[in-house]
């Protein structure tokens, strides 16, 4: 499944079939959060928060990709990402754009 960030796919037509997505929700852990006030207070990179948000964008895009399929579609394009929190320990990502069949 091609998906893609731009509007167009070079000398391809397509039909639009609609709009799809795939959203995952993630939970920080105890450790993280407790690694996360150290760094707050020395600076640096929270590497369990980065991994954590990895992993979501990584399932978004799976479950984007089932959602096309489910539709018949060929590809996805215009996909864009947004995220968001929840509660202040979770993590909400939601991968989006619009599945397309070829002609």
């Amino acid at each position: 499944m091609l998906v893609t960030t731009t509007e167009r796919i070079p000398g391809k037509e397509y039909d639009i079939l609609g709009e799809v997505f795939g959203v995952t929700t993630q939970s920080r852990n105890m450790f993280s959060d407790f690694g996360a006030g150290i760094k707050s207070m020395v600076g640096g990179e929270v590497k369990g928060y980065t991994k954590m948000l990895m992993t979501s964008r990584e399932e978004a895009i799976a479950r984007l990709k089932r959602n096309a399929e489910e539709l018949g579609a060929d590809a996805v394009v215009m996909m864009r990402f947004d995220s968001g929190s929840i509660a202040n320990d979770m993590q909400s990502v939601v991968a989006y754009g619009t599945a397309v069949k070829f002609k």
